[in-house]
């Protein structure tokens, strides 16, 4: 497959603008194409939702289009020159492409060497499936099976256990362990500002943060940025 992905951890990082901490990866991912096609379905305000996108990318020097003010989405993903998922919620979200039926074309387009893009739910939705979402099942798709981009899990917004805390629910390494009770599929959490560029086979992590890389019946692996993934995500 010919994928060109960036995938965000979070849209916003403490103390910067929405999206500007990854501008710099956005804009060498996009390049010269003129126009993104941006999916808000993981909001309920899309109108806000998109100007609020709008304003990042024409920021960037590109047109932003938003999929919910399509008369035919089909023909949007179709002609789109490059994709932009926001966050939100992740089970909405993908209800809502599975409703208008486009999954398997952005697959699809993807695989032809469309960019996608997307920050939290919306790198949720690049993975074999949204199971290791942290949102609330506030509706409920037909399946948990998404994009299928990448052949492992993404954990957005990674938040490691804090050594005095006196919570005593369950971390997100616990839920991540959990998860490989039933599950083979390897899980890369990404803290708040963490971005994985995924170029062909190469799956790179970049950012201002690091990631956790879980595997089934392995100790995490710590890895900071700049490194290369791909052989432990496989």
């Amino acid at each position: 497959m010919a994928r060109r992905l960036v995938l965000i951890s979070t849209s916003t990082v403490f103390g910067t603008r929405y999206l500007e901490h990854a501008f710099p990866e956005l804009r060498d991912a996009l390049g010269n194409v003129s126009s993104v096609l941006f999916i808000p379905h993981a909001l309920q305000d899309r109108q806000g939702y998109a100007a609020k996108a709008r304003a990042a990318f024409e920021e960037m020097g590109y047109r932003l289009d938003s999929l919910h003010e399509a008369f035919d989405p089909r023909r949007a993903i179709e002609r789109a020159e490059a994709i932009f998922c926001g966050g939100g919620n992740t089970f909405r979200l993908l209800k809502a492409l599975q409703d208008m039926s486009v999954l398997p074309l952005i697959r699809r387009r993807v695989a032809e060497g469309l960019v996608y893009s997307g920050a939290s739910a919306g790198s949720n939705l690049a993975c074999p499936t949204i199971r290791t979402t942290n949102d609330m099942p506030i509706v409920q798709p037909p399946s948990l099976d998404a994009l299928d981009l990448v052949p492992f899990q993404i954990n957005p917004h990674y938040v490691d256990p804090l050594p005095d805390s006196r919570h005593m629910g369950e971390t997100r390494e616990a839920r991540i362990r959990e998860f490989h009770e039933e599950n083979d599929t390897p899980v890369v959490g990404l803290r708040e500002g963490a971005i994985l560029r995924v170029d062909g086979e190469s799956v790179l992590l970049r950012g201002v943060a690091g990631a956790r890389v879980f595997r089934r019946g392995q100790e995490p692996v710590e890895v900071a940025p700049i490194a290369e993934i791909a052989a432990l995500v496989a």
